[in-house]
């Protein structure tokens, strides 16, 4: 039979053993909530989803385009400082400035402008603001809508949005223009679109009305 001092030892050897049971058990870990992935917006998506080299590829036209205007304007910066300020009355006589920006809109309106009820209009219009080498060139950039105007039933409007007298010396004198442009087919099945275009052109006095003479479209 057990004694007292049997049962204090074997309780003893028994709190011992659950003891190192206990320290022997691996901690758990405790759980650590993982972040909820961040949604992609729009713009992330979108500048995700474009290709790299396509990406490059927009940009170095980018870049091309912005050296071709950059070159321009340079061409067109030595040019102005080659002419001496009082040859240029775009920089001194407001008045005539103002009479050569506004006949100048006036006339790449008219002459842009093209309707297939009456393309006699456009021709009036050539007539009356063109002159030298420009006839051939309006004649030139219309044979497309001429071709297609009645088929088409087109109707062409040129607005001036913005223009600039770079220069005015004597009877001669050169606008940098920018338009609008819409052209509608009212055919069975046509549509609209819209653009803009940016040209200059060089217009000379005769007769004291100002006419174009040649039209710049920077395709060099």
């Amino acid at each position: 039979m057990p004694t007292t001092r049997h049962m204090v030892n074997r309780q003893r050897r028994l709190t011992a053993a659950e003891s190192r049971r206990v320290t022997a058990r691996p901690p758990v870990p405790s759980r650590v909530p993982r972040p909820k992935p961040r949604k992609r917006t729009a713009r992330a998506a979108a500048r995700r989803s474009v290709p790299r080299p396509l990406l490059l590829a927009s940009l170095s036209l980018l870049a091309v385009l912005a050296a071709g205007f950059a070159g321009y304007a340079h061409t067109r910066t030595e040019d102005l400082r080659d002419m001496p300020a009082a040859r240029n009355a775009a920089l001194t006589d407001t008045a005539r400035t103002s009479e050569v920006k506004g006949t100048v809109g006036q006339a790449v309106d008219a002459v842009f402008s093209y309707d297939h009820t009456d393309p006699r209009r456009t021709d009036n219009a050539a007539d009356t603001y063109l002159t030298g080498k420009a006839v051939g060139q309006h004649r030139e950039m219309l044979a497309r809508v001429r071709a297609q105007g009645e088929r088409q039933k087109l109707v062409l409007t040129t607005t001036v949005t913005q223009s600039g007298v770079e220069v005015i010396d004597g009877d001669r004198a050169r606008v940098l223009v920018f338009a609008d442009q819409s052209n509608t087919s009212t055919a069975k099945g046509g549509s609209a679109t819209q653009a803009a275009a940016m040209f200059a052109v060089d217009a000379v006095q005769r007769g004291g009305s100002w006419r174009i003479a040649n039209i710049d479209t920077f395709n060099r």
